[in-house]
Formats: structure tokens, C-alpha cells, sequence
């Protein structure tokens, strides 16, 4: 067994656990944490980067079970305990994740081919630092205080922002969260509808791509990567979760704004002086 591998696999899933819920680009900063420690060879790295984003997902599904499941009966039956609307929540969350759905799949050959770019992420980095800005500097008022009283039309539109993440380096957090905001939702309810938004979008890709790709998983050691990484992510996940809704009840989130510049310029610097280019 490599041990090394094992510790940069867990790296790796600290990298996820904390950045899945942050407004800066989890896989973003997965493929460039990669690229630094030599993580892998292409193929596992791409399987690696895509899986243990369920680990930070499961996360929440454990966190957040009670809303969840009431959430899924209501769907299912129209009746949920304290909820106006039972059925709003779960309708919602599927009207919000079939945006995505239809452009990824339209488009997931194109941005493969031709997204996966250093000046692509820096740009991208830059510009979604720039939206934050933009959004904490204009502050809409809240029109819904809960996750579960969003309308199906705002949760429409932040599947349209969700689409952006599609593109490397923007976010898919930073997307919902900051186009929930300019919605006009409360700062917890938009942190929380990305949290929830996430179920669908991750755990579909974690399996399609585990499916698509489970031939390059050839040894024991292998699967054991993947678990560890995967584990990782869900423990630090479940701590960032809890600390992520405490900040954004009290902090907005400048600073995630300027850690993405700084990481964009970085990024630049590395293209144009030293001819870094993307290995994941």
C-alpha cells in the first residue's frame, strides 16, 4: 500500500470537505491541488476529483435529515409537520437542478475539450470574486427567510445561475448562493437551498462518472484511495457545514471575493511565467 498516495488522497479530500460549501470553486481548487501534488494519474485524478465530491454531500444528507426527509414526504404524500407548503421544498429543488442537468449534458463533451484551461479557471475565478462584490455591495431585501419558502420561479433562476458552475472556476456555491441573494432570499436560506441543491447535481455525477469510468479502478489500492479521499471529505464537510451557516448569519462574503482574486492572479502568474497548464 503507498502511504504517500493515501496522505495525498486525504489532502485532497480535506481541499473538498472544505471548499464544496464556499462561494470559490471546489473543483477548481481540487484540479489545481492535483496538479501540485502530483496526485495520481489523469484518468483515476478525473474519477477522484468528481467522487469525493459525494463524501462532502453526504455530509449535508446527515446534517440536515430532518428538513430532508419531511422535505421528501411532503413531496410524496402533501403533507409535512410546520410546513405551509409540504410540497414546495422537494418541487422546488427539481425545477432548480433541471437546468443543469440539460446543459451539462449538452455540453459536457465542449467544456472537457475546451473549459479545462489555466486562463479559463483564473478568469473565472476573477469574475465570479467580481459578482460577490457586486451582490454584497447591492443588497437585495429578503423575500424568504427559509429555504422552504422560496418560489418556483426564484428557484428556477438560481438553476440558471447553477448552470455557471458548469464552467471551471466559478463555483457551484458561489453561483447559488450569490444568485440567491440577488433573488432577494435571506443570507441562511440561500446557503442552505445551495446545500440542498447540491444533493441531485453531485450525487448523480459521483455515480455516472463511477460508472462511466470504474474500469481505471483496477486494484484494491485503488478503491482504497478513492475511500479515503471520499471519507475525508465527508468529515471535514460536516464541520464546514455548521461553520459556514454561523458566518453567513453574521459576515458577508468578501472575503471569499478576494481569496478567489488572489488565487486567479496566482493562477495567471503561473500560465504566463512558468507555462503551467491543467494536468487534470
Amino acid at each position: 500500500m503507498d502511504i504517500l498516495l493515501l496522505i495525498k488522497a486525504a489532502i485532497m479530500g480535506i481541499v473538498e470537505g472544505i471548499a464544496e460549501f464556499l462561494p470559490i470553486s471546489s473543483t477548481g481548487y481540487l484540479i489545481l491541488s492535483g496538479d501540485v501534488l502530483d496526485f495520481w494519474t489523469k484518468n483515476k485524478r478525473d474519477l477522484f476529483i468528481v467522487f469525493i465530491q459525494l463524501g462532502a454531500i453526504l455530509a449535508v444528507i446527515y446534517d440536515y435529515w430532518g428538513r430532508l426527509w419531511n422535505a421528501f414526504v411532503g413531496l410524496l404524500t402533501g403533507k409535512a409537520a410546520g410546513l405551509e407548503n409540504p410540497r414546495g421544498l422537494g418541487i422546488a429543488l427539481i425545477v432548480a437542478t433541471l437546468p443543469v442537468m440539460v446543459v451539462g449534458f449538452l455540453l459536457a463533451d465542449f467544456i472537457t475539450s475546451s473549459l479545462f484551461h489555466p486562463l479559463v479557471v483564473a478568469a473565472m475565478l476573477i469574475i465570479g470574486a467580481l459578482l460577490i462584490m457586486y451582490v454584497e455591495k447591492n443588497p437585495k431585501p429578503a423575500k424568504y427567510a427559509e429555504a422552504e419558502n422560496i418560489s418556483l420561479k426564484t428557484a428556477l433562476l438560481i438553476g440558471l445561475c447553477q448552470c455557471l458552475a458548469l464552467i471551471p472556476g466559478m463555483s457551484r456555491s458561489g453561483s447559488t448562493i450569490i444568485g440567491a441573494l440577488w433573488l432577494g432570499t435571506s443570507r441562511k436560506a440561500a446557503t442552505e437551498f445551495s446545500f440542498f441543491l447540491g444533493i441531485p447535481v453531485i450525487v448523480g455525477a459521483a455515480l455516472l462518472d463511477l460508472l462511466g469510468k470504474k474500469d481505471v479502478l483496477q486494484t484494491s489500492e485503488d478503491w482504497a484511495v478513492l475511500g479515503v479521499g471520499t471519507l475525508v471529505s465527508f468529515v471535514v464537510a460536516l464541520l464546514c457545514i455548521r461553520l459556514m451557516v454561523a458566518w453567513v448569519s453574521k459576515k458577508d462574503f468578501m472575503i471569499f471575493a478576494w481569496l478567489r482574486i488572489a488565487t486567479g492572479v496566482v493562477v495567471l502568474l503561473a500560465y504566463f511565467v512558468f507555462g503551467y497548464q491543467i494536468q487534470g
